[in-house]
């Protein structure tokens, strides 16, 4: 019953049958372009459109101007009207998209679609993304966390065991982690699991947008560190940083690619982040007994070595199980596009694998 209804959705296809001294047996393969998935990656910098095949490969990539600080209503017009540019541009057949997945910085209330109000999109808060979005482009749609994304993507793209405890930890705008636990995605009560960068490492240190004190994020993620470049402007006069909140990328990647040439104030403001991270890190790895780490994201895509270092070091000497068993710790080969990807993933887990991914959903507008 399943072969047949994945050889009628056209998902598996015969290629041929070979003798076995009975009944032929069936030779069967899977269509990767039977089912399209749609990630984009919502961020503040830009917005990231990806399109993969069943077999995890990307098939098209497209970016568009960030969400910055312009309101909601004008970016969502604007991403349905990159999809449709993405869509047409590549070629991409429409009746084979399963769905799109759009995913953002946490906090997430992925059963209402909305975005609760991250540090760098507080405009956002309780806008209804799913809804907006979904009714433009006309496909079934879900809303995730782009950190728990990354995770899940890493995870599929890379053929990881689902015998592995698997985590990712993903350098954005902010900093978050995903965590696969025999196969599926940990999300826990509200899809907001793992969440590495609101982790205390400094206690009583400085206030988060979270509510708590001494928050990783505070004192790792890129605009943290280009806050205390910022202090010491002096010292980075040769790199033509503009410390502008809009171009905070551009500038951790100008800053990220000085410390690897040896600029001395750069490099100390990385190697501080990493410290703090490899901090974050041995919780992550302490609490779920991991198998292996992945370093992902934009934050990561030009200084990611030195961050993978200090990691790998800190769990050497400080992880409670390291006496019982290695943990590999890895750099992501595609950083920038890991959570678009991961949101594609997404959408062909819950299209292949109804119950073991989030729920894709019609706008109201469709469904009427």
């Amino acid at each position: 019953m399943i072969v047949r209804k994945l050889l009628t959705d056209g998902i598996v296809r015969l290629t041929g049958s070979t003798a076995t001294g009975g009944k032929p047996r069936q030779m069967l393969e899977i269509n990767a372009r039977a089912r399209i998935g749609v990630g984009i990656q919502l961020a503040f910098e830009a917005i990231t459109l990806v399109a993969t095949d069943t077999s995890g490969g990307v098939i098209a990539r497209h970016q568009i101007d960030g969400a910055a600080l312009a309101p909601p209503e004008k970016v969502t017009r604007r991403i349905v009207q990159g999809y449709v540019d993405f869509v047409r541009g590549s070629g991409l057949d429409q009746t084979t998209i399963a769905g799109v997945a759009i995913v953002a910085p946490g906090p997430i209330d992925q059963k209402a679609g909305r975005i609760l109000g991250p540090p760098t999109l507080q405009h956002w808060r309780d806008f209804p993304l799913r809804e907006e979005i979904g009714s433009g482009v006309g496909v079934p749609l879900l809303v995730d966390n782009d950190a728990a994304a990354a995770g899940i993507g890493e995870f599929w793209s890379r053929g990881v065991s689902r015998h592995e405890t698997f985590g990712s930890i993903y350098i954005g705008s902010g900093i978050g982690a995903g965590v696969v636990l025999d196969g599926a995605l940990y999300r826990g009560a509200s899809s907001n699991a793992a969440e590495i960068g609101h982790v205390t490492v400094v206690p009583g240190g400085r206030e988060c947008f979270c509510g708590n004190f001494g928050c990783l994020e505070r004192y790792a993620a890129p605009s943290a560190v280009l806050s205390e470049a910022s202090a010491n402007k002096r010292a980075f006069d040769d790199l033509d940083l503009t410390f502008e909140v809009e171009r905070n990328a551009r500038d951790f990647d100008v800053l990220g690619l000085a410390a690897i040439n040896g600029h001395a104030a750069a490099r100390t403001l990385i190697q501080r982040s990493a410290v703090y991270l490899a901090e974050g890190a041995v919780t992550l790895a302490n609490l779920f007994d991991l198998d292996a780490l992945i370093l992902t994201g934009p934050g990561v895509a030009i200084a990611g070595s030195m961050y993978t270092r200090a990691i790998r070091t800190r769990l050497e000497s400080q992880r409670f199980a390291r006496s019982t068993h290695p943990i590999s710790v890895e750099l992501s080969a595609n950083p920038r596009d890991a959570a678009a990807i991961g949101a594609s993933s997404l959408v062909l887990q819950s299209t292949l694998s109804p119950g073991h991914g989030p729920v894709l959903h019609r706008s109201a507008r469709d469904r009427g």
